[in-house]
């Protein structure tokens, strides 16, 4: 699986995009749009990071400059920032129900854990008391953050029905983020899902930018 992120910059509208080229300039683009020739291919997920969540101001050249990262709660004032786009070279993989469950059931209850999906579609874990959320690039789709025995550990894994609504959230999930390239998706409410094939036919249909 070949994967590299592009420097997007989205307007505060939304109605105008950037993106950072191998020259460190900018061009205009659509928003997550395919790579082109000269666009910045970033490899190492550090930089990024670095890259993500960057307030973009204009100088006097109308060149877009690099400022201080977004705070907490800067995503709530206007301004143009950076963003890191996924690019895929390869199929996706279809997140595997078992493992969903098996990472589930190895949570201890008490921890605040947020449970998530990687770009290699795999079910992992973060403790959201001491690990950072925000830009952080290892989480593509993730879901609410769990303590109770209700909703994390070896109980909660055996709970069918629950387990069932919640990995349907995570396969429309994952579709969202192969379709948008955005990253750190949040599943979407159980009242809008689909059925189990449908998202599962469409992730396996779902083709790369090479491909598409």
């Amino acid at each position: 699986m070949k994967l590299c992120f592009s420097i997007d910059a989205l307007s505060a509208s939304g109605a105008r995009a950037w993106r950072l080229l191998e020259n460190q300039r900018w061009r205009e683009c659509i928003y997550s749009e395919p790579l082109k020739d000269g666009d910045a291919r970033v490899t190492d997920k550090k930089t990024a990071e670095d890259w993500s969540g960057r307030r973009l101001e204009r100088d006097k050249e109308l060149v877009l400059v690099p400022k201080k990262k977004a705070g907490t709660f800067d995503f709530l004032m206007r301004g143009t920032f950076a963003h890191a786009v996924l690019h895929r070279d390869s199929s996706a993989p279809l997140p595997d129900k078992t493992q969903m469950l098996e990472c589930i059931a190895a949570l201890n209850p008490g921890t605040p854990w947020l449970l998530y999906l990687t770009v290699a579609g795999h079910f992992t874990a973060l403790d959201s008391s001491s690990t950072p959320m925000i830009s952080n690039l290892d989480i593509a789709v993730r879901g609410e953050i769990a303590s109770s025995g209700d909703y994390i550990g070896p109980r909660a894994s055996r709970d069918e029905k629950m387990m069932d609504e919640l990995y349907r959230q995570f396969l429309a999930g994952w579709l969202d983020h192969l379709n948008s390239s955005n990253m750190n998706v949040f599943v979407p409410d159980a009242e809008k899902l689909k059925d189990e094939a449908d998202y599962i036919e469409a992730i396996r249909n779902w083709q790369c930018e090479s491909a598409a």
